[in-house]
C-alpha cells in the first residue's frame, strides 16, 4: 500500500490540505469522523502517552506501536507523524522512517532542533548546524521508498530562516516547514525563496502563528496545514467541565439525553468501526461518515 504517494498526490491537488493532530485511539476515532487526514502530534502523544511535556521524552518504539494501531483502525486516512528530530541519531531516525514505513505512514516531519528540544511555538529553541541536520535529512531521503518527508527548521533569527530554508528546498525532501512563523508576511517571504516546493503551515492555540483559515493559507500558497492540539485542547476543558459539574452535583451523573449527549452506546458504535474487518481494503478506501449515533462505511467522505 502506497500511503505516501496518496499524500503526496494530495499535496499537488488545488488547495490546501488540513491534517487534524490526535494524541490517541479515541480522539482520532472523532476526529476521523470530520477529516480524512491526522496529524501524529509529538505534543498530544507526549502528553497523553506519558503526561510530559513535549521537550524530548519520546521513545520511537512507542510512537511506532502508535501509529501501527492508527493504521488497523484507519486504513485509508493520510498518517503524517512527528518524529521530532529523528530521535537524536541519524541512524535511529533512519531506522524508525523504515519501521514507520512499513507499518503504513503516509510521511513524517523531521526538524532541524538540538537537544533539548522544545515544542516549535516555545521560546528557547535552538538549532543544529545546517550541514549536521542536512546530513541527517538527505540519510532518511535516501531510505525511504514512498514516505512523504517534511523538511523543518526551528530557527528564529531572519537570515538564519531564509538561509536554511533555501537549502531545504533544494533537497530531495517533499515538503518545507518553518515552525512558529509569526506572520503572514513572512509566509510570504518563505514561499519566495523555496520556488514550488510545496509549503506545510502549523498552527496551534496559543502559539506563535496566526489563525488563518485553509482558504486565507491557499492564497499563500501553503499546501498542508497541521492542526496539532484541537483535540487535545477540547479534551482538557471538556473533562474538567464535566468533572467539575459531578462534583457539584455530589457525584450525580448528568441526564442522559439521546441524541445530544455521548453515552455508552454512541462510543461502543464508534469503536466498533476500527475492528479491522470492517474495513474496506486500500490506502484511500471511502472513510467512516457519520449515521446517527454511531458510523458507518460508505457514504461521503468527511470535509477536507
Amino acid at each position: 500500500m502506497r500511503y505516501g504517494s496518496a499524500l503526496r498526490e494530495q499535496i499537488h491537488l488545488p488547495g490546501t490540505t488540513p491534517l487534524v493532530g490526535i494524541y490517541d485511539m479515541y480522539s482520532a476515532s472523532v476526529a476521523a469522523r470530520h477529516y480524512d487526514g491526522f496529524f501524529v502530534s509529538g505534543f498530544g502523544f507526549a502528553a497523553s502517552h506519558y503526561g510530559l511535556p513535549d521537550i524530548g521524552f519520546i521513545a520511537w518504539p512507542d510512537m511506532v506501536a502508535f501509529v501501527e494501531r492508527l493504521r488497523l483502525a484507519f486504513p485509508s486516512h493520510h498518517l503524517l507523524v512527528d518524529i521530532d528530530d529523528g530521535y537524536v541519531d541519524q541512524e535511529v531516525a533512519c531506522h524508525v522512517v523504515q519501521r514507520l514505513e512499513r507499518t503504513g505512514a503516509s510521511g513524517v516531519i523531521l526538524e532541524d532542533q538540538r537537544r533539548p528540544r522544545r515544542c516549535g511555538h516555545a521560546d528557547g529553541k535552538t538549532v543544529l548546524p545546517l550541514e549536521e541536520y542536512l546530513d541527517k535529512l538527505n540519510l532518511v531521503l535516501e531510505t525511504r521508498q514512498n514516505l512523504v518527508v517534511v523538511a523543518r527548521t526551528d530557527a528564529t533569527e531572519e537570515a538564519d530562516i531564509l538561509r536554511r530554508v533555501q537549502a531545504l528546498a533544494e533537497t530531495d525532501a517533499d515538503v518545507v516547514l518553518v515552525d512558529g512563523v509569526r506572520d503572514v508576511e513572512w509566509i510570504r517571504r518563505i514561499r519566495k525563496v523555496i520556488d514550488d516546493k510545496p509549503l506545510l503551515f502549523n498552527q496551534i492555540a496559543g502559539g506563535k502563528s496566526p489563525r488563518l483559515s485553509l482558504s486565507e493559507l491557499t492564497d499563500l500558497e501553503c499546501q498542508l496545514a497541521i492542526y496539532s492540539t484541537p483535540c487535545l485542547f477540547a479534551a482538557h476543558a471538556a473533562i474538567d467541565s464535566a468533572l467539575s459539574e459531578l462534583k457539584e452535583a455530589d457525584g450525580r451523573l448528568p441526564e442522559f439525553t439521546p441524541g445530544t449527549s455521548i453515552g455508552v452506546r454512541a462510543s461502543t458504535a464508534l469503536l466498533e468501526r476500527n475492528i479491522s474487518r470492517h474495513h474496506l481494503p486500500g490506502p484511500r478506501a471511502t472513510p467512516a461518515v457519520r449515521d446517527g449515533e454511531g458510523v458507518s462505511a460508505g457514504g461521503t467522505p468527511p470535509a477536507r
